[in-house]
Formats: C-alpha cells, structure tokens, sequence
C-alpha cells in the first residue's frame, strides 16, 4: 500500500482529531490514529469509545486500498517539526512495517493492524435528524459551556441540553450555581425531542466549528449522535436521563431591572474581586438610582474596595451578593453593549439578559445570589 500526502496538510487533520484521545486507554489501539486508504481519500480516525472523530485528506500516487494504524506520538511529534513537503508513505501489510520518506530523510516502525480498531456501531431506525448553521452551533456550545457541571450524582447537567422545539431549539446549561438558556428562533424540527451532549464532544466541536462554513447535521437517537459536516463528522455518546425542568427555576418577577454598560461593570468586578475573600469571592452590589456600587471585602486582611458606576435603574434600593467569579464568566459570555440586571430579592436567583440580542436569538442567564454578611 502506497501514497504521497502534502505533510501540512496531513498534520492539521492529524492536530484537529488529536484532542479525542485519551491520555490512558482501555485499549492500546485507542493510542493510535486509524487510517483507511480508499482510492485518492485517506481517512482518518481517533477515538476514545466513548467519542469518535473522522476527518479526511486527499492523497496522490496511490498503490492499494486497506486499513493500517499508527501511534499518534509517533506520528505528531516529528510532522510538527517538518516543513510543508511531500510525504510518501509505504505500508508493507505482511509485517505492518511502514515507511515515510520525505525531502531529506525517512522514517521507518512498525504499525499496527487496523481491523482490531472499534469499529461504530449504527444508530437506530428511529433516529432523528437535524440539520444547523455551523456558527449557530458554535455560538450555542461557546455561551453555554462554561455553565456545565461536575457533578457525578447528576450526570445529566454535566452537559448541554438541547431542547429542539418546532419553532426553535435552546441550548441549556446549569451547574445549580448559574444557568444559561439561549433559544435560536431559526432552527425548526419538524417533531419535538431531545438530548444532552457531553462536555467533552461540545469542546471538540467548540475547537473545530470555527474554520466550518457549510451546514452541520447531527442524527440521533437515545443513546449516540453523529455530527458531520464537510471536513469533519463525529460520534459521540450521550448522556442518558431526564434533564430538569430550567423554565420552572427562572423567576417571572422581576420588579428591580437596571441598565449597565456590560464592560464597564465587568472591569470592575475584575478590579474589585482582588479584595474580596478569597474563599467565598463574594462581591455586592449596590442599586440606587441611577448608580450602581460593586465592593467587596476581606475581614481577615482588612482589605476592601468599592466602584461606583453609572446605571440606568429608578427604583427602590436594593443590596444583593454574588459570587465575583461566576459573575465575571457569565459577564464575558454576553456580546451586547449593555446588560439587563433583573432582581427581585436579595434571596432570589438574579437575571443577566443582554440588552439587545443579536437576530433570532434570546439569551437569559441566572445566578444564584449569595448571603450578605450585612
């Protein structure tokens, strides 16, 4: 079996797979990138069991067709040092010996066989199909990420929901703490239904949708997914059971509501949860009308700080406490000029919603607050 490949072009796919293995395995072909040679494509694949990557390259002078796997050490290491060149790969399939030649050298080891690799099994009859812009799922997975738990006792929130509705899909995330809720009015389905993708799959996809321009489709049924789209196409095993109902802990109510400059305050809080005590990150904020104070102090240190910023807010004074750092996250996950804070009590969860969404999306975020010490 032989073929040459253009060695950049091959350790981008090599690099955009990469991240899928696991850095101990079950199986020691799991250690290794498969490839299988048919005609002019050379496809690629890692996985873990649980998620599957696959992308592909195309290949000239081909002699052959089959199936071979290589260490991804082996491999990664030296074609992070090549540059761009021609690489001409000779597999003996009797002994598995591989050779690679390039410009000025070669390098020369053994493979292994590649009909020992796991091989996907398919989805069920009744799987559903949905079909996405690919940057409408990378600006879904990038907000709701950071909301994701690590809780072992409730694997469903440690990852993201998507709820697919006939009239919009919503991407849900929540770690008890703080939950995200965007809802993209220009997907449509033409039946209701559901499924809860995992941390790791949703980085993966994070790292990849950036350089996709063209649609992304993803089938499902209960148990697995497969996204694919022109470059890529993974499978990935979801996570199993009934994710809460969001809706039922987002308050109606809201009678405090101010508008601030979302930079302004996010700079502040950076500036002003240095003081704060370390253990807890507690900061409060403080509304009066039309100004809004964020301190924040550390008894055991006397240390302390406070900004004043201006606002729009005419209502009655209120003080509420949260924590500095998810604040600070959810802060950075909004992309409009200016923010809605709505409250209603200092024992209720609060509302951070931008103040102009972006076309056909609503975003709503909620913090739990924390006990002021006042």
């Amino acid at each position: 079996m032989k073929f040459d490949v253009s060695s950049t072009a091959l350790l981008s796919r090599l690099q955009s797979i990469s991240k899928v293995i696991a850095s101990k395995n079950s199986l020691p072909i799991l250690e290794c990138f498969l490839f299988c040679l048919e005609g002019n494509k050379l496809v690629i694949t890692a996985s873990d069991q649980e998620t599957r990557l696959e992308t592909s390259v195309e290949v000239a002078n081909t002699d052959g067709d089959g199936l071979f796997a290589i260490s991804s050490k082996r491999l990664l290491e030296p074609l992070k040092e090549l540059p761009e060149q021609p690489l001409s790969f000779s597999i003996n399939e009797e002994n598995m010996e591989i050779l690679i030649h390039f410009q000025n050298g070669k390098y020369n080891f053994i493979g292994e066989r590649g009909d020992t690799y796991p091989q996907q099994k398919p989805l069920k009859d009744d799987a559903i199909a949905l079909s996405i812009d690919s940057q409408i799922l990378l600006s879904g997975i990038s907000r709701a990420l950071f909301a994701t738990a690590e809780d072992e006792l409730r694997p469903v929130m440690n990852g993201i929901y998507f709820d697919i509705h006939q009239e919009d899909l919503t991407f849900v995330s929540s770690d008890g703490h703080k939950l995200v809720r965007l809802r993209n009015l220009s997907i449509q389905s033409a039946e209701r239904a559901a499924f809860i993708l995992p941390k790791k799959p949703a980085n993966l996809l994070k790292a990849i949708l950036g350089k996709e321009t063209d649609p992304v489709r993803i089938n499902f049924d209960e148990n697995n997914a497969i996204v694919s789209c022109k470059s890529f196409e993974m499978v990935c095993r979801l996570i199993e059971g009934r994710y809460p109902n969001y809706n039922s802990v987002i308050p109606v109510d809201n009678p405090y509501k101010a508008t601030i400059d979302r930079q302004s305050l996010l700079n502040a809080l950076k500036r002003v949860s240095v003081f704060s005590d370390q253990s807890t990150s507690l900061i409060k904020l403080q509304l009066k009308k039309n100004e809004l104070t964020v301190s924040a102090q550390d008894i055991d240190y006397s240390t302390s700080a406070e900004e004043k910023l201006v606002c729009q807010f005419d209502g009655d004074d209120l003080n509420i406490g949260f924590k500095a750092t998810f604040l600070i996250e959810i802060l950075g996950n909004i992309y409009s000029e200016e923010i809605v804070l709505e409250l209603a009590d200092p024992s209720r969860a609060g509302l951070i919603l931008p103040a102009e969404n972006s076309e056909n999306e609503e975003l709503l975020m909620l913090l739990m607050p924390m006990m002021l010490n006042d």
